[in-house]
């Protein structure tokens, strides 16, 4: 009893009520969003998603977070079988384009988004071995080759977006383990002048057409550029304070596209305006900050690197799924963390930020 009473005395609770929050105001704008639909089904999973993220993630949070890295081969294979599965028997494709999806009776997983977490749990002790030789290109050629297997898989299931998430986390962890500049450097102009080749020649014509209309939406107004458009009206017509809840017409009307998932932000916009824009920012900039300040401070560098990917993850989600909102950014279906609707995308979140209690609680204590 005693251990229950400071395991529960040390959790850190600002990055707990931050989520929690963001979470109890996802499961609002889910609620407008879906108000024309028969039925409260999408509700009803997002919150038992919530409910099962919030013990998931005080279960995590109380197990070392070494034990997990103890078993980072075990976990690293299981990350691969599943993703080959997904591969071979996933669906999807009609729906969102990627085959990234298993569905079990009424059900859907995508185990891409739980793959995210092992592969920051299993790619932080082997960046904390090779810590020294960090900018030694066979140690480097190695790190590739291990992020490379995961995202290569991911990207052969169609599903660019959660391959971003990868890359991204990825970099952000050879940061933190102390990348020279030069290898940045080097990466951002090989990507540069990579571009044109695998515009012309590896895209698909639909992926050509989603950047295509990122520069020029009223190129397709009523098709590739539909949801882009439709999202910066609403977002524009909810000026300061919105128009308030459930009384937004573009979200009512369904005129705005994917409203629940991908575009929750115009909804937010719409019906809570600047005011509702900035609180739901704020929330997930406390999110992002507190994991970061959490790795900080971790006990080692496995944990730092642990809280880093994790904050990465958190970033990009963020800030790709904003500024596609407003048109700044390709359209690539990644949802708003803890926001959109989705139950794998809400466990997800839930368990990264158990991880990140985990880390908290083990955390390097100055003692005098």
């Amino acid at each position: 009893m005693k251990d229950l009473k400071n395991y529960f005395k040390q959790l850190d609770y600002i990055l707990i009520s931050t989520v929690i929050l963001l979470a109890a105001f996802g499961i609002l704008m889910i609620a407008s969003a879906t108000k024309s639909e028969p039925g409260n089904r999408q509700i009803l999973v997002q919150s038992i998603a919530v409910g099962m993220g919030i013990v998931a993630m005080l279960i995590v949070a109380a197990i070392d977070y070494e034990t997990y890295t103890d078993f980072s081969k075990f976990l690293y294979i299981g990350s691969i079988a599943i993703l080959v599965f997904v591969l071979l028997f996933g669906q999807g494709k009609e729906e969102t384009g990627a085959n990234s999806w298993i569905r079990l009776g009424s059900i859907n997983l995508q185990p891409s988004e739980l793959v995210k977490l092992t592969f920051c749990v299993t790619f932080a002790p082997l960046l904390s071995k090779y810590r020294d030789s960090i900018n030694s290109p066979k140690t480097l050629c190695k790190l590739l080759l291990y992020f490379g297997i995961l995202a290569g898989l991911v990207l052969l299931q169609n599903d660019t977006g959660t391959a971003l998430v990868f890359l991204f986390m990825f970099l952000c962890m050879l940061f933190m383990a102390g990348l020279s500049y030069k290898y940045i450097i080097a990466t951002v102009l090989s990507v540069a002048a990579f571009m044109p080749f695998a515009f012309f020649v590896l895209m698909k014509p639909y992926q050509r057409e989603r950047i295509l209309v990122f520069f020029d939406p009223e190129r397709d107004a009523t098709g590739s550029g539909y949801q882009v458009l439709q999202s910066k009206i609403a977002i524009g017509s909810g000026e300061f304070v919105g128009r308030g809840y459930m009384q937004g017409p573009q979200n009512q009307l369904s005129m705005l596209p994917e409203k629940e998932t991908d575009f929750i932000f115009g909804v937010i916009g719409e019906e809570f305006g600047f005011i509702g824009c900035v609180i739901a920012l704020l929330l997930l900039f406390i999110l992002i900050i507190r994991c970061i300040r959490i790795g900080m401070q971790a006990k080692d560098s496995t944990g730092s690197f642990i809280c880093i990917g994790i904050a990465a993850m958190f970033i990009f989600h963020t800030f790709e799924n904003v500024l596609m909102c407003i048109g700044l950014m390709p359209v690539t279906g990644i949802p708003l963390p803890f926001l959109s609707y989705g139950g794998s995308s809400a466990l997800t979140n839930f368990l990264a930020v158990g991880l990140v209690l985990s880390v908290w609680n083990r955390r390097r204590v100055l003692r005098f």
